[in-house]
């Protein structure tokens, strides 16, 4: 009787059974976009008055916008290691685009079928593949995964994806067409994903504008007439083009209204400054320890849950891993030396970003040091480039102020001693380059 009265009181109190845990939100989707060869300078949303980028620049205002963001190293290979990682070359291993050049083997396009290159290859994805990496960390999540465009890391399974276009060739093999000549297989893979409920993960990463520059006519004659170097016009017709396929990318999204459930990264693997009279780069761009090189506008968009804005302080492409597992909700492998930048407190706090540069080939795989060319340290305005002594063994530190001179000619490092010292200790508690 006891009993019945008590549930009666609770019954007339509006108590009543505890309910059913409410359901976990789904975990967002994950798009990466990555520009390849592509200076910091040549967007609209970074100040150009030239080249335009109105995807990009409607990207840049919905999102966290980092002007100042880093790579750690300015070769395609060692960079995109990096950012699946989270971690810097000396660490996961892949300081350079290639493996060394066997002996007696001459420097043509024959050796990288040959089997002493292949074996290389395979060694330093091997020891890439020890660390936990990004596409492999979702999908054992319960997320799928594509992978398009440029991969320098074997079969696209070797990251973990679920799906994806490289079977293992240098660059990405038929990945490469992504961009270039189609958005296929992204429509499909998008559609099935939000028809399945499954929570993707999108590598979007063309070989654009990477030479070869090979704009549409159309694009050329916009920019024929706003330089002398035809060399110039088609690198930034390229760069319009590349914009325009980020476009088609957001278009997919919205025609399956994802975009709302959508975390979008976007950065530039590496620098390229264009040479007036010849295809390629300029000395201070690819490959060099020089803010043409290194550095990169990083951007992070999630509508409603980032709110947009410039934070102007220096942050580097090892604190994308991280970010996107915290906004994820997902866990972060220990040790990892990057920050998640929505913490806006942490970001602010951090003293300095680091990098480094390496020989385009590796000089021994497992001896990073070895393939060393540079270290560099950027803290506030300042940035100091130190020589590894091996490859460059005549250079003295150099140090530059970047607020006053971005494209850094005037090395202060015998006008500031003081600074050079106390930039060196902190290069050298990151690594000391042995």
């Amino acid at each position: 009787m006891r009993s019945l009265c008590l549930l009666l009181v609770a019954l007339a109190s509006g108590a009543a059974e505890p309910s059913a845990p409410a359901k976990a939100p789904r975990p967002p989707n994950i798009v990466l976009i990555v520009s390849d060869d592509q200076a910091w300078t040549d967007f609209g949303f970074m100040g150009s008055k030239v080249v335009a980028t109105p995807n990009l620049d409607r990207l840049a205002a919905e999102s966290r916008c980092f002007p100042r963001g880093y790579v750690v190293n300015s070769l395609c290979g060692p960079s995109l290691a990096s950012l699946l990682t989270g971690r810097h070359p000396h660490e996961h291993g892949v300081t350079g685009n290639d493996p060394p050049w066997p002996a007696g083997m001459e420097k043509d396009p024959k050796r990288y079928q040959s089997p002493v290159f292949q074996a290389g290859r395979a060694e330093f994805t091997r020891l890439w593949e020890r660390h936990p990496h990004m596409p492999a960390l979702f999908t054992q999540q319960g997320y799928v995964a594509l992978q398009t465009g440029k991969w320098w890391l074997g079969d696209f399974s070797h990251g973990g994806f679920t799906e994806g276009m490289t079977q293992g060739g240098r660059h990405g093999d038929a990945g490469l067409d992504i961009g270039r000549k189609t958005l296929d297989p992204i429509p499909d893979f998008v559609a099935r994903a939000h028809r399945d409920g499954k929570p993707f993960f999108l590598w979007y990463a063309p070989m654009m504008p990477h030479d070869p520059h090979t704009p549409p006519a159309r694009l050329l004659a916009k920019y024929r007439d706003k330089t002398p170097s035809l060399h110039q016009a088609r690198y930034w017709a390229m760069c319009e083009w590349f914009d325009e396929t980020v476009g088609g990318v957001r278009a997919i999204l919205e025609k399956e209204g994802v975009v709302q459930d959508t975390i979008i990264v976007f950065l530039v693997d590496n620098g390229w400054i264009q040479n007036q009279d010849n295809p390629r780069f300029d000395p201070r761009s690819k490959q060099s320890p020089f803010d043409g090189g290194v550095r990169t506008p990083i951007l992070v968009s999630w509508p409603g849950r980032i709110a947009p804005g410039r934070v102007d302080t220096p942050v580097s492409e090892v604190d994308i891993l991280p970010t996107l597992l915290r906004l994820a909700g997902q866990p972060t492998p220990p040790g990892l030396p990057g920050l998640d930048l929505s913490d806006q407190a942490a970001v602010a706090a951090r003293p300095a970003v680091f990098g480094s540069n390496s020989t385009h080939d590796i000089v021994e795989v497992g001896a990073p040091a070895k393939s060393l060319r540079y270290r560099w340290v950027v803290a506030g305005d300042w940035k100091l480039v130190v020589s590894s002594g091996l490859h460059d063994a005549t250079e003295p530190p150099r140090l530059f102020d970047l607020k006053a001179d971005p494209e850094e000619r005037h090395d202060l490092a015998a006008e500031r001693p003081e600074a050079v010292k106390r930039l060196t200790a902190q290069l050298d508690g990151w690594w000391d380059g042995r």
